[in-house]
């Protein structure tokens, strides 16, 4: 099992990519108060979001924990590569076109394939992966408004669908929420995989699921086990047709 502290705990960001997606990211995390370094990283602007930028992957001054990518899916690729090199905590990939989308792309496979073999043991989230906010560590990996303020401790909620998590996101009523997190397609780090990372972190009181379709049964299993050890309830909705 990977080690997923720095990808979902971080104390250092980096963002790639200088669209409304990229800005919106360093926004979140500046909205919710994140305290650590953000590095913004783009070709040719200077600044993103008020904060200085580097050129290259090869030009932060330090590996940072967890990284934004927000390129298309072929920069993604040549993204994760360097920041493995590099030695980063982890990315979630942004970018659609991979697996998911076999039944319009006639590359989407062969991609997923180098997309993984890129990554080689980092560990990522995705592709066609929303994001997830931190709101224990005020880390919002997250290219949309959302509406969560800081926690000490709180329920996490893990999603497949990235509108779900969205709403999910906009709501100030109810549980407190410690990690709001999508999964995408699920390519390297399956739900259950996250789950009981999250599961572990002692500040989590309980899991909440929304479940589109349950790919290993096996390491969901394991993460029910996990949850009754540790005494911590799941709730899980299960929609559509797997």
């Amino acid at each position: 099992m990977r080690d997923l502290t720095r990808l979902l705990n971080p104390k250092s960001i980096a963002v790639i990519g200088g669209g409304v997606w990229g800005r919106s990211v360093i926004a979140q995390c500046q909205k919710i108060g994140f305290e650590g370094p953000i590095f913004p990283v783009h070709p040719s602007a200077q600044t993103l979001a008020g904060l200085t930028a580097f050129r290259d992957i090869s030009d932060l001054p330090m590996a940072p924990d967890s990284v934004f990518i927000g390129v298309n899916r072929h920069a993604t690729i040549d993204c994760l590569g360097k920041l493995s090199e590099l030695g980063a905590g982890g990315a979630v990939c942004f970018a659609s076109g991979f697996l998911e989308a076999q039944n319009e792309t006639e590359d989407g496979e062969a991609l997923q394939e180098a997309l993984l073999e890129a990554a080689d043991e980092m560990p990522f989230i995705g592709p066609n992966c929303y994001g997830f906010v931190n709101y224990l560590e005020g880390a919002a990996l997250w290219p949309d408004q959302h509406g969560g303020a800081r926690v000490n401790s709180g329920v996490a909620i893990l999603m497949q669908s990235s509108n779900i998590a969205i709403n999910i996101t906009m709501q100030q009523r109810g549980l407190p929420i410690a990690y709001a997190v999508t999964v995408g397609n699920q390519a390297q780090i399956g739900m259950s995989e996250i789950g009981l990372a999250l599961l572990r972190d002692a500040r989590v009181t309980a899991l909440g699921l929304h479940i589109e379709g349950v790919g290993d049964l096996r390491a969901f299993e394991a993460l029910a086990a996990e949850a009754r050890r540790l005494g911590k309830g799941i709730v899980a909705l299960k929609v559509g047709r797997s």
